[in-house]
């Protein structure tokens, strides 16, 4: 009796998986005009008004059955007794089937990977996972509070399910490639605002970085990764929209023992999770010739931060570091500096640092 029972509810699970959400709708709304139509013609017309007809049919059909309305002629209570409640009991049994197996399939989908994400923009995208430094770096993103809301798009080559289902500012892309076009339009590599890519091993970064680099817009910058510099010297000579950075444990040891505790500032300065961090603001548009002297003493005094120096452009790569006081800043440079959290820039009161 057990495996009938099994038997059944397998053949009735597999009718209902092969029935499509349009055939299931169409069907109930042809089930719900003609019972309405026949209640019509029974003399029901306590029923048939269209906002009490609907009530009355869910309630009736899933046989929560409250008694405010019910069928009062004979006719009519034949209808329910025949036509209504069977048929509509079926209609919705089968309709929280595909429901159940509606919600299963998205739950499945966004674990497993293999949701579309073409229609979201201005996000963040990380290729590549590391088990411990993956984390880190959404743990470091998040802990900004005063960022741009952006939703983190984490996107991987491994089999593996989404690491962080817990947290729904983090999405979850498994791609066969990182390289592949139509993979990456799957993550909306044309509209992504930040990149961050830290592949398995410098070969998956440097190819990453290469295709991407083209794809991306000319606001999106991209941050890469590489254990070897020679790399980065390849990488550098043709895509300049690339800032890549890499393990600089020799010149850490070396000022750790030159400097004591110097590998203490650049932890700090690094992490947003606790003490005084590196941030950077763009100046707006329309503010030129401002001295770098009154805007190091506007941002300690109004901001309580320090200036470190002026970039001209998103990799940084001729940054003048602690420039002089009577330096010229216009806009469209880049200021990095150090403080307990973010200042956006209209908490600056930029007219009033214009010579």
């Amino acid at each position: 009796m057990q495996y009938i029972f099994k038997r059944l509810v397998a053949v009735v699970q597999s009718h209902i998986d092969q029935v499509s959400w349009q055939a299931v709708a169409l069907t109930t709304l042809l089930h719900m005009l003609l019972i309405w139509g026949l209640l019509v013609s029974a003399g029901e017309l306590e029923l048939t008004p269209l906002t009490t007809y609907f009530y009355y049919y869910v309630v009736t059909t899933s046989t929560v059955g409250y008694g405010d309305f019910s069928a009062s002629t004979e006719a009519g209570r034949w209808i329910v007794a025949l036509l209504q409640i069977p048929f509509g009991l079926a209609l919705f049994g089968v309709l929280l089937g595909k429901t159940g197996q509606t919600v299963t399939y998205l739950i499945r989908r966004a674990m497993t990977g293999d949701k579309n994400f073409s229609h979201i923009n201005n996000h963040i995208i990380i290729f590549g996972w590391h088990d411990t430094r993956t984390k880190k770096i959404i743990d470091y993103i998040l802990a900004d509070k005063k960022r741009l809301d952006r939703r983190i798009l984490l996107a991987v080559t491994e089999q593996m399910d989404h690491p962080f289902l817990a947290n729904p500012q983090v999405d979850f892309a498994h791609l066969n490639s990182f390289t592949a076009l139509e993979e990456l339009k799957r993550v909306a590599i044309d509209r992504a605002d930040k990149v961050i890519i830290d592949g398995q091993d410098d070969d998956q970064t440097f190819t990453t970085a290469l295709r991407i680099s083209r794809l991306v817009n000319e606001q999106c910058h991209i941050s890469a990764h590489f254990d070897d510099e020679t790399k980065i010297e390849m990488l550098l000579e043709h895509c300049n929209n690339v800032e890549c950075s890499s393990a600089k444990s020799a010149e850490v040891l070396v000022r750790s023992m030159q400097d004591p505790g110097s590998s203490r500032v650049q932890e700090e300065l690094l992490s947003t999770l606790y003490g005084d961090t590196q941030f950077s603001l763009v100046i707006p548009a329309g503010f030129t010739e401002m001295e770098f002297g009154n805007l190091f003493h506007h941002f300690k005094h109004d901001h309580d931060a320090i200036l470190l120096g002026v970039a001209h452009n998103l990799s940084a790569q001729n940054m003048d570091l602690n420039p002089p006081l009577d330096y010229l800043v216009n806009s469209g440079d880049i200021l990095h500096y150090i403080a307990v959290e973010r200042i956006l820039s209209d908490e600056v009161d930029w007219p009033g640092l214009v010579k």
